[in-house]
């Protein structure tokens, strides 16, 4: 099994999804299974400082959505929240997982919900982070980007990235350092890289989330809601929507803590997860 350190998760191994590369990796070797999920615009490197602190009581699985970091970035691919959850449910299917404990964040924790509701996926909990879930959703530049891809998808590559460093920024509470900015911005550089910035943006559509909103009371396992309470993409007043909306469920805002809560307090996600999921070392 591969090592793994609290700077960098290595994607080793390649799954194929109707010819798309979906890149993914595991650490930990007994143990129930826990499955990490990230969102938009970020990668799987979400988890480098939450992933190792749970290997050695769980096998920790985790990947690159499609159109994501190291995954595929193909011209005309549908990335779209209605392609992720087959990909998650065909993924839990390669790696023989009947009832994982999932951790997601933002569009994550849509693609979880929907494998759940609408792929029939069983988890033994679902722990969300700042989910993408309810309506309304979706930033100002979203929007705009939205109505102008191409524009921006042919801009040249030095306004691009300006553009990916501020809206990244305006992820955290605390801003990032010039090295793990970085590290997020990179999957997005070079002409792959930029068209497909623009393409996942382009194929954000409410009408994936508006499809589940309706059934939040259908889920069938124990619930953490986790939220960032200066969260400026997805404000906290949608947490407290949100968990009204489930029935078992455990909700608690983190305060100093942005959209990106992996990077403004990866401990208290950590402190929390670890009593979350407490019970199941002992089932």
């Amino acid at each position: 099994m591969m090592t793994c350190t609290h700077d960098s998760l290595a994607l080793p191994e390649t799954f194929d999804f109707h010819g798309q590369a979906i890149r993914w990796g595991q650490i930990g070797t007994a143990g129930p299974a826990l499955v990490m999920v990230h969102g938009t615009p970020f990668s799987s490197h979400v988890w480098r400082r939450i992933a190792p602190l749970f290997a050695q009581r769980y096998r920790v699985f985790y990947y690159d959505l499609p159109g994501y970091g190291l995954s595929a970035k193909n011209p005309g691919q549908d990335v779209s929240l209605g392609a992720q959850n087959p990909v998650l449910a065909a993924l839990l299917e390669h790696w023989r997982l009947e009832r994982p404990h999932v951790l997601a964040h933002d569009f994550g924790g849509a693609t979880a919900l929907r494998a759940h509701l609408l792929n029939g996926c069983g988890y033994a909990c679902l722990s969300l982070i700042d989910p993408v879930a309810i309506a309304p959703w979706g930033s100002a530049l979203i929007q705009h980007v939205r109505r102008h891809e191409h524009a921006f998808s042919d801009a040249p590559p030095y306004i691009h990235e300006a553009i990916v460093r501020a809206y990244l920024q305006g992820a955290v509470y605390t801003p990032l350092p010039a090295e793990v900015l970085q590290a997020y911005v990179t999957p997005w550089t070079g002409a792959l890289g930029q068209a497909a910035f623009y393409r996942q943006i382009a194929q954000m559509d409410q009408r994936y989330t508006d499809e589940i909103e309706h059934r939040l009371g259908e889920i069938r396992c124990p619930v953490l809601l986790l939220w960032g309470e200066e969260d400026a993409w997805i404000p906290a007043a949608q947490g407290d929507a949100l968990q009204s909306r489930i029935t078992d469920v455990t909700y608690l805002r983190i305060p100093q803590a942005g959209h990106l809560v992996q990077e403004d307090a990866p401990e208290a996600i950590a402190a929390h997860l670890v009593r979350f999921l407490e019970p199941a070392l002992f089932d």
